[in-house]
């Protein structure tokens, strides 16, 4: 078991600490406070769940009468006051067990639970030491890593002049990042990104593992490089404001909250056509893949050749062909798929080539109205930027995973960035076509690989709920000639142009 102490001067410090603690926690999670009276222990459990609630001013009665209170914050939280528990046999009566198997559980006075809380609880104690408290956090395992790495969040806000900032979960992603909101006051509010270095998994082709292939970042020094060189061009990517690049862990500028969607969900044209227009400006400059990334280190950015597309494309394979056939492909039907795919990416061979920045969708702008030029759109997720063919952004933001692109507005995306390329020199608008539709069917592919993969194998099923209009979007890319081998090889597999899609 792991132990983590923290010196509390005074009750803001209890508060932080709510912060910190809070921001480590998952369901399942029981967390007993140990304390004398007085010793702070109602303080941190309302610190703990008005951080998970992301409400500073969230009422939290103490639950001392009632002996449980049930709030519904990010995770479900069940607060228990054992303090006039008679007896553990009572815990049944109070749900215990079912608030510990699907909420985070704060169990104060845990001393009279007797031997019931589970072995592998989190302890927190509270002592007075000289004129504050001294709080040791015991727990082993996945918590114990948790609760380092933020408390090792801390220490970086601390370091970075920001120690006495509120921290506040702002989203997850598909990947292993999460973001939070930092806020103090009189300081506008910042971005912490909390990226963690990810280790290669084991290797499965040509003694390489597949974050290799794919060109993955698995560190945040890419999104440093491509910040700070976007920056440099004139876009609005945010200001780094501190970085430990060893830990994975940034302090952002907060571009705002402006998103590209109406109040019903559904996209906003003006918004998808600037945003196409911004593209153009970015695939208009010729870009150097050697960034610089702090004095004495450069980072050069990969190129999206045509084993990182491929082995992406066999996402589709490997977990949205089971889901829909039920079975896997065989050699025979991944030979086939292969070559349907090898003859299509050799058209790619003299097709523009920029930087990629390969999510270039609704949930990584900002939209600033407040703002001219291209500062209007903030660009906020590239760390696995490429040098590849320009048009698969193009084909990202027109056929936007996470929202319903009818065609005629994915039509007047397009036409919003050709005519800008248009307008600004030279511009091959058959070539562009012909490798668009080529990049949207193999994001495409690659997406419903991936969703399925997030519902299957990492718990997150709400992804699936994408899943037909990816179909929908796959489907359009295929009716250009060039995908004619692709679009047979699909037929053929019975995963595009039958039934299923």
């Amino acid at each position: 078991m792991g132990v983590l102490e923290r010196f509390l001067a005074d009750e803001a410090a209890t508060l932080l600490l709510g912060d910190d603690v809070a921001a480590a926690l998952r369901p399942g999670d029981v967390v007993a406070l140990h304390g004398d009276l007085g010793a702070g222990k109602t303080t941190l459990a309302r610190a703990l769940i008005r951080a998970l609630a992301g409400d500073r001013a969230l009422e939290v009665p103490s639950p001392t009468f009632t002996l449980v209170q049930a709030y519904e914050t990010r995770f479900p939280v069940a607060h228990f006051d054992l303090y006039r528990l008679a007896s553990p046999d009572e815990l049944d009566e109070l749900g215990f067990d079912e608030a510990a198997a699907s909420s985070i559980v704060l169990v104060e006075w845990p001393e009279r639970a007797g031997d019931c809380l589970p072995g592998d609880a989190i302890h927190v104690g509270l002592a007075e030491e000289g004129t504050g408290r001294r709080a040791e956090i015991a727990a082993e395992g996945a918590a114990f890593a948790r609760l380092e790495r933020s408390f090792a969040i801390r220490d970086f806000l601390e370091k970075a002049g920001w120690g006495d900032a509120h921290r506040t979960f702002l989203l997850g992603d598909a990947s292993t990042r999460a973001y939070e909101t930092v806020a103090r006051n009189g300081t506008p509010r910042r971005i912490l990104m909390n990226a963690p270095r990810q280790p290669d998994g084991p290797p499965i082709r040509d003694g390489k593992p597949y974050s290799q292939i794919a060109k993955l970042a698995e560190s945040v020094t890419p999104f440093v490089a491509v910040a700070r060189a976007l920056k440099a061009a004139g876009f609005c990517a945010p200001e780094i404001h501190f970085a430990d690049l060893g830990r994975g862990i940034l302090l952002l500028e907060h571009l705002g909250l402006g998103g590209f969607l109406d109040a019903e969900g559904g996209p906003v044209a003006e918004r998808y056509r600037a945003a196409g227009e911004l593209l153009a400006d970015l695939h208009a400059i010729r870009w150097n893949p050697v960034l610089p990334v702090a004095p004495g280190i450069d980072y050069t950015v990969p190129a999206y050749d045509d084993q990182a597309m491929g082995i992406e494309t066999e996402l589709l394979l490997d977990w949205y062909m089971p889901y829909v056939r039920g079975s896997t492909a065989d050699m025979a039907e991944r030979k086939l798929f292969a070559e349907g795919w090898a003859a299509v990416f050799s058209r790619l061979k003299a097709a523009e080539k920029s930087l990629v920045l390969r999510d270039y969708h609704s949930p990584n702008l900002i939209w600033r109205p407040e703002k001219q030029g291209r500062d209007r759109l903030g660009v906020i997720d590239f760390q696995d930027a490429l040098i590849g063919p320009s048009a698969y952004d193009v084909a990202a933001l027109a056929m936007d995973a996470r929202v319903t692109i009818p065609p005629d507005l994915e039509a007047e995306t397009v036409e919003a960035y050709c005519g800008a390329r248009a307008a600004a020199g030279p511009f091959d608008r058959a070539a562009f076509e012909e490798a668009y539709a080529i990049m949207a069917a193999q994001r495409n592919s690659k997406i419903l690989g991936i969703f399925v993969r997030l519902n299957q194998r990492d718990g997150k099923p709400q992804y699936l709920k994408h899943l037909p209009r990816i179909r929908d979007y796959l489907e359009r890319a295929l009716l250009h000639p060039a995908l004619e081998p692709v679009r047979e090889a699909y037929r053929q597999l019975g995963i595009a142009g039958g039934d299923e899609a």
